[in-house]
């Protein structure tokens, strides 16, 4: 046990008795200081039900897109036409930011989402099919309103604190995706697709309350009579005052790091694309192995290949929920944010170096296990704390730009190689995954260079 030192005083000017209960069982996990406990919790609750929500739409999207004439090869091509929507959406985007402060900025895409979910389930409701539509809607959903809350977060937090309670925040996330998934997988075949979509609009009215707590609670410290020396509120400073300025775009092609960050976006999603293209090919064949071709357009395949994402999405996040817990705070606590970036890469690497000799259902889905748990944890993580380091306007607009945009263009790269190696180069997962080995090494030095960049524009080199 250390021994106690109850004259030092923390950044917050606390001492450690100063901090209460919360504070205190939250730190078996990170450092967390006096009074950082509340936050901390109803940011973890929001990214909870936000991710939840998203495993929801998430796992009923595969059986409705896959079961679609030729699904694997659809759903790789619908993200060129999300990529081609957000050079519309991500402007716009920005000039919203540009004339409402932050919380109108969220509350208003969060209720234009939810009115968009309501139309697909009235629609489902009269036997239209949504399947490629509601598939590029969620790939636009997710992106956007993510990446706007994770915007949030690094608004709310300095760099050392979001360094500190990021894998808080992060472990939220790791538990929405296994409850929403689980829940799902596990009630999909009874109900179908169709009821998760009104389940998804109650979980983000839950959203939208507790964003706008959290505002309320950092307004209030703001103009709060001066705390404890060496308190900093600066990170809030402002957040009622709309983002003037340049757009996201803009704002990326100006700045090197942020650049640099685009182009690792761009480059780990079509990683991750070809990757989910070889495991969506596979799970069919073993369907009309098993069935018949003529059995994948009816219900009952919808809800076996629901099951088997559902069931596979739980494994995911189960093991994404331990890393967030037992790791990610660790890792970046005593390597820093350098070395949390080269984990996933190096661990794909070795996963797709042997799926390409081993390409069998059971070993690609065990390689994805692997890559999308690090994923959705250490490097979603370190990922969104890149921002931390960077201007307000970098943290709502050039993220928006770069979650959404550049990481579909990575989906349209994908989509471009699997066109091209099915139609005219006749690839098989095998020649798939030695391409994703080759995009694998050039993603782990650019993992080298943003890693200095941050370390130097965070004061720590």
């Amino acid at each position: 046990m250390q021994p106690s030192h109850p004259t030092q005083k923390d950044s917050a000017g606390l001492t450690p008795s100063d901090k209460g209960p919360l504070d205190r069982l939250l730190g078996l996990f990170t450092d967390v200081r006096g009074g950082e406990g509340v936050t901390a919790i109803l940011l973890m609750l929001n990214i909870f039900f936000l991710l939840a929500a998203y495993s929801m739409l998430k796992t009923i999207r595969e059986p409705l897109i896959l079961t679609v004439p030729g699904g694997a090869e659809v759903k790789s091509y619908a993200a060129a036409a999300v990529a081609g929507l957000f050079i519309i959406l991500v402007p716009l985007y920005s000039a919203l930011a540009s004339h409402v402060s932050r919380v109108r900025l969220i509350n208003g895409v969060t209720l234009f989402f939810i009115a968009c979910l309501i139309t697909f389930f009235l629609l489902s409701r009269t036997a239209v099919p949504i399947g490629v539509a509601f598939f590029i809607w969620v790939a636009i959903f997710n992106l956007m309103v993510i990446a706007q809350l994770w915007a949030f977060a690094n608004d709310v937090y300095t760099v050392e604190q979001g360094k500190r309670l990021f894998a808080i925040v992060g472990f939220g996330a790791s538990l929405g995706a296994i409850a929403g998934s689980f829940s799902t997988g596990k009630l999909v075949a009874e109900f179908g697709p169709y009821p998760f979509m009104l389940g998804a609009c109650v979980l983000l009215v839950f959203c939208m309350l507790l964003t706008n707590i959290i505002n309320r609670r950092e307004q209030r410290k703001r103009v709060a009579p001066p705390g404890p020396a060496g308190t900093d509120d600066s990170s809030s400073a402002g957040s009622e005052e709309p983002m003037k300025g340049r757009s996201g775009f803009s704002l990326v092609f100006r700045d090197r790091y942020l650049l640099l960050i685009a182009i690792l976006m761009l480059l780990l999603n079509f990683v991750n694309t070809t990757g989910e293209y070889i495991l969506g090919k596979m799970v069919v064949a073993a369907y009309i192995a098993s069935h018949g071709a003529a059995a994948v357009a009816g219900l009952d395949a919808k809800k076996v290949i629901g099951e088997f994402y559902g069931n596979f999405q739980t494994m995911v996040n189960v093991i994404s929920a331990l890393i967030q817990l037992f790791l990610v705070s660790r890792i970046l606590k005593f390597f820093g944010v350098r070395v949390a970036l080269l984990v996933l890469p190096v661990v794909a690497l070795i996963g797709y170096s042997a799926m390409a000799f081993v390409p069998i259902l059971s070993f690609i889905r065990g390689a994805k296990l692997a890559e999308n748990s690090l994923d959705y944890s250490l490097q979603n993580t370190t990922r969104n704390a890149l921002y931390l380091p960077t201007s307000r306007e970098a943290k709502y607009k050039a993220k928006q730009a770069n979650d959404t945009f550049f990481v579909r263009f990575g989906d349209v790269l994908s989509a471009g190689l699997v066109f091209a190696g099915t139609t005219w180069l006749g690839f098989a997962p095998r020649e798939f995954a030695l391409v994703n080995v080759a995009l694998i090494a050039v993603w782990l030095i650019l993992a080298v260079a943003i890693g200095r960049y941050f370390k130097r524009l965070s004061g720590t080199a």
